[in-house]
């Protein structure tokens, strides 16, 4: 603390807010080589890219939503009914290891355990005579989604920028010089996959074509066609058998349109080639600026929605990777604000209505066997994906997940039935284009049964932040789904006697006292989730006034769940038994799932909890890979620790391989699990967010941990639950000086504050008086924790705030400023 407010003393002076609005550039003074973590990733939610830069051999990486191996299939275990009842009785005589063997042989799937998310292939540009250049430059404006690569040759500048155009849905290259008739190159496809066929056609377009791979016993049916052509100024055009020739041209544009046979997970009958013809066929005739300045006018509409400004020091100045490299030396706000904001640009890059959900790796994947085949993991790094979304005023890019959710609903039934004998609907830890709901990867990952549970809050999120009731009704038998699945899966604890899932484990963790098995009963992520099924599914039917029959039933059932514990150590538990151990430094920290996503751990509610949940993460340390690190600024947001959740920002932002267990990210700002995993880069920016403003409790919270490094700042744009914006916030010296608030719901607004405020009116403002009456900010009474008789727990000292009371009219704006 000591050593960081020095640190501002010293670089106060050259601390600049908004006198000179810096760039939201990444920027290299070299090529990427063959190295495609330092390639620059471009997308529209459809279609992404990786652009090297590299300058006599350019590569662009591509990438279509819908190119993933295998096709409509399902990997359900039936024989996990027969064997459940002997799985459950070994895990309450504690025989973890009998019972983890009997899981991998009767329930984990033995059909496919995903498929994989494929590349498309590359186009190459082969620049013949510009091995020897001179004032290079690459980067992506993340303010425009366009990368650009300028260098000299022969006293000519050559440029190319490129992009993925939003409302056209092709990628444009556009390739100049400052010197008429010096652009000469050749166009070139190349793909990984085994059938493809690479041909140029008579009216010079550049074609791929290709199906995807054949993986663990599903055929690879998904036929991809792409297509490429060249529009020049001056010069001339040829072919060869599978390249295109540009000689002496002034300028080029290359139109890249992708497609696939894909329709939904179950029906690939489209017309790939159709489909890519006509993309391109609509793009091509319009002229470069035309389609520029569409694509930059859709993509801002969302970009531009949130700005940033933590101040700018001298650090601006320089490189991207050399800011990187020198962020845990030296005070670079600004670099944080790129960061943050690069998050939502990839967010939006790869999320799009009416396209797949960013996976593991967004959009972006050069591998034919990615890490984790670049699936859907969904007992965190899919959920964690989605983090930004509402509070980032990305609402709409929530979409592509919520499909999946409803897709899951309908393949989770069978899952469900065939193999528990249960209503409803449910998932397990993993899934994939094709909807797959059974267990994957082995009983110590794979037996996880809470992943439709954990999704479905993302359905009752979105109506938080928008108070639409007819999305609500059209989600609700979604809800109800999931928590029926509950009600006919859960099992009476022999011993205790709570009503618990089982079998069930702590996501990718084991107890040591468990002998390496994670299988166990009732673990407190489990009952977390269950807890949280039930609640929404409650809250959701009494908002529409109906199904109360049910809701009743849902709280008898929900009173005899498992409360949460704190054990000897001080700690939350993450198993139902106190057998935590306080030198695990495990990466997943999966029962704090009740603090964040969750708000069943409050600061104000469950004082104790959220002690314990505090031992907890200092006994797991800051150690942890990429995505970990992510969720730990959360948390420490949670804790109200600014300076620690700064802590673990600086973590984030270290270049791989300088972290003691992994984790950092690489120099496109690529978080690194490692390998790369885009889960962790969301996951900071909602760590971000948490950090300046929080709504999961029954108030706005302003402000809850701020660091100390960022004393002045102003943010604008973020969403709230109940429809609530914060057009405007701006801090100077810590202390909060104007706030400006639209209420686009109504209703009451609570805002818990750092400082005291007056509205502009001069009126002083209403104390914060008994429950919120905002339907929105609705809290559930959380069971009182059982604490361990050997525990010395004791609630934390909080920061004196101030909770004040507006009432607000829908779609009238609010003006608050310091006394």
């Amino acid at each position: 603390m000591k050593k960081t407010y020095v640190v501002c003393l010293l670089l106060i002076s050259c601390i600049g807010f908004s006198q000179e609005r810096q760039k939201l550039t990444l920027w290299y003074k070299q090529p990427a080589g063959n190295i495609w973590e330092n390639a620059l990733p471009i997308g529209n939610g459809f279609l992404g890219a990786m652009v090297y830069g590299n300058v006599e051999k350019e590569t662009i990486q591509l990438n279509e939503h819908t190119v993933w191996s295998g096709s409509p299939n399902r990997n359900d275990n039936p024989d996990a009914l027969a064997a459940l009842p002997m799985v459950r009785k070994l895990i309450f005589e504690g025989k973890y290891k009998e019972a983890e063997k009997l899981t991998n042989q009767s329930i984990v799937t033995k059909k496919s355990h995903g498929q994989m998310f494929q590349p498309v292939g590359n186009l190459h540009l082969t620049f013949e005579g510009h091995q020897q250049f001179s004032n290079y430059r690459r980067e992506l404006d993340i303010e425009k989604a366009v990368t650009t690569t300028t260098y000299a040759v022969g006293g000519v500048t050559y440029t190319r920028e490129a992009f993925v155009s939003f409302p056209d849905r092709v990628i444009v290259v556009r390739l100049t010089a400052d010197k008429a008739n010096s652009l000469s190159f050749s166009a070139t496809y190349s793909s990984p996959h085994a059938k493809k066929s690479i041909a140029v056609t008579p009216n010079k377009e550049l074609t791929l074509a290709a199906t995807t791979a054949d993986h663990e016993g599903v055929k690879g049916l998904v036929r991809l066609k792409g297509i490429a052509k060249i529009k020049a100024d001056g010069g001339n055009i040829s072919i060869t058998d599978t390249s295109v020739v540009v000689k002496n041209a002034n300028t080029a544009t290359i139109f890249i349109s992708i497609a696939t046979n894909f329709n939904k997970y179950d029906d690939i009958s489209g017309d790939e080639n159709k489909r890519a013809s006509e993309y391109l066929n609509k793009a091509f005739p319009k002229a470069y600026p035309v389609i520029l300045k569409g694509h930059i006018a859709a993509y801002q509409q969302y970009f531009n929605r949130v700005k940033l400004d933590l101040g700018t020091t001298d650090a601006v100045k320089l490189p991207t990777d050399e800011r990187l490299k020198n962020f845990n030396k030296s005070y670079d706000p600004h670099f944080v604000t790129l960061y943050y904001q690069y998050g939502r640009y990839l967010l939006i890059s790869s999320s799009q209505p009416g396209g797949q959900p960013a996976n593991l790796q967004g959009i972006w994947n050069n591998k034919l066997r990615p890490a984790w085949d670049s699936k859907y993991t969904i007992n965190i790094n899919t959920e964690m994906n989605y983090w930004p979304a509402e509070k980032t005023n990305l609402s709409e890019l929530h979409e592509p997940l919520l499909k999946l959710i409803r897709e899951l609903s309908e393949t989770g039934k069978e899952t469900a039935k065939v193999m528990y004998g249960a209503r409803g609907w449910m998932a397990h830890h993993n899934t994939d284009i094709w909807r797959i709901n059974g267990p994957v990867d082995g009983a110590f990952w794979g037996v996880w049964n809470a992943g439709g549970g954990w999704l479905s809050q993302h359905l009752w999120e979105h109506y938080l932040y928008n108070g639409d009731k007819k999305y609500l009704a059209s989600v609700y038998p979604i809800l109800k789904g999931a928590a029926t699945f509950y009600v006919d899966f859960l099992v009476e604890h022999p011993k205790y006697h709570w009503l618990v899932v089982a079998p069930a484990n702590s996501p990718e963790n084991a107890p040591a006292a468990h002998e390496g098995s994670s299988i166990d009963a009732g673990t407190t992520m489990d009952n977390q989730i269950v807890y949280d099924v039930f609640s929404t599914t409650i809250r959701a039917a009494e908002v529409l006034g109906s199904d109360l029959a049910f809701v009743d039933s849902l709280k008898q059932i929900r009173s005899k769940l498992a409360p949460m514990h704190i054990g000897k150590h001080n700690q939350l538990q993450e198993w139902l038994d106190d057998v935590d151990d306080p030198n695990d430094h495990h990466r997943h920290i999966s029962h704090l799932y009740g603090l964040f996503p969750s708000n069943q751990i409050s600061a104000y509610r469950t004082p104790e909890l959220f002690a314990a949940a505090k031992n907890t993460l200092l006994q797991r340390s800051d150690v942890s890979t990429g995505w970990s690190m992510g969720w730990k600024v959360n948390w420490w947001a949670k804790m109200q620790d600014g300076n620690h959740a700064y802590k673990l920002i600086q973590n984030q932002l270290t270049p791989l391989g300088i972290n003691a267990d992994g984790g950092g990210t690489y120099n496109n700002l690529f978080d690194a699990h490692p390998p790369f995993q885009i889960d962790g880069n969301f996951g900071c920016t909602s760590g971000i967010t948490e950090m300046l403003m929080q709504s999961a409790e029954d108030a706005i919270h302003l402000l809850p941990a701020l660091p100390d490094v960022w004393t002045s700042g102003s943010i604008r744009g973020l969403r709230a639950k109940g429809g609530f914006e914060i057009v405007a916030m701006e801090w100077k010296d810590t202390k909060l000086v104007k706030l400006v608030v639209k209420s686009n719901l109504g209703g009451n607004l609570r805002l818990r504050l750092p400082n005291k405020l007056q509205l502009s009116t001069g009126a002083t403002l209403a104390k914060a008086q008994g429950k919120n009456t905002n339907p929105f900010y609705q809290l559930e009474e959380i069971p009182k924790a059982i604490i361990s008789e050997k525990s010395t727990i004791q609630p934390l000292e909080l920061k004196e705030t101030f909770l004040f009371d507006v009432a607000t009219q829908r779609g009238k704006v609010y003006t608050f400023s310091i006394k």
